[in-house]
């Protein structure tokens, strides 16, 4: 067995003593191998020691890995900031862009799709701290967004998600986790065309436990599962 499958297996291990204490099974939670810099053999290993999917960060990545075939049997995210110069190269190469965090995006999204005849999947970035630094709409935005997309053809919306504050605090930690979770369960009550809100993406390899723990259903996960870059 190699150190990835290892890896791999201690987090479902994981995964699942934090689902069961929020009353869910581990088969409820997604886990994204967060593949940024890794070649595409180590890539192939996650996917055969049984990834949900693959995330990505970058569009170069992403396509010299795919000449590579690197994400055979697995559905691939982006999960990187999205600029607008690349979403024309990102519509209909991904199953999930996670880190739509403005209008213009979705927009701009959306009529790429349409040309190409597809719907593209779609999560929304909440920027849940409001730091300055980060990408991401502030949570009394979301309701807005939700409507938007409801109006934009081939695009539809999957839920949210979000990179929460580091804190040296475990407590602290669990109040962003908590307050995404609340705001996930208040935007998964309304209704829009478009848009089915199902997925929370929060949690990556220092703290997709505790995410789990406050509601997370899909985690991201890089080093736990590869190594540091």
């Amino acid at each position: 067995m190699s150190i990835i499958s290892d890896n791999i297996k201690r987090i479902r291990e994981q995964i699942a003593d934090a689902a069961e204490i929020s009353a869910r099974s581990c088969k409820d939670i997604t886990l994204v191998a967060a593949a940024k810099t890794k070649p595409a053999e180590l890539v192939k290993e996650a996917i055969a020691a049984g990834v949900d999917a693959v995330g990505e960060n970058r569009v170069q990545e992403i396509t010299f890995k795919r000449e590579q075939n690197a994400y055979t049997g697995a559905p691939l995210h982006f999960i990187g900031h999205l600029q607008s110069n690349k979403v024309n190269k990102l519509v209909g190469a991904c199953d999930l862009i996670e880190t739509v965090s403005s209008g213009a995006l979705i927009e701009m999204i959306g009529k790429r799709a349409v040309l190409l005849d597809i719907v593209q999947n779609v999560l929304i970035e909440v920027n849940i701290g409001k730091e300055p630094q980060k990408s991401g709409i502030f949570p009394e935005q979301t309701e807005e967004m939700l409507y938007l997309a409801s109006q934009t053809r081939g695009i539809k919306v999957l839920g949210f998600m979000t990179v929460p504050p580091f804190c040296a605090q475990n407590e602290r930690n669990c109040y962003y986790f908590d307050t995404m979770f609340q705001l996930f369960v208040d935007m998964r009550a309304k209704k829009y065309d478009n848009v089915s809100v199902r997925l929370l993406s929060m949690g990556m390899s220092d703290s997709f436990a505790d995410a789990i723990r406050a509601g997370s259903n899909m985690v991201r996960i890089g080093s736990a599962i590869f190594g540091e870059r």
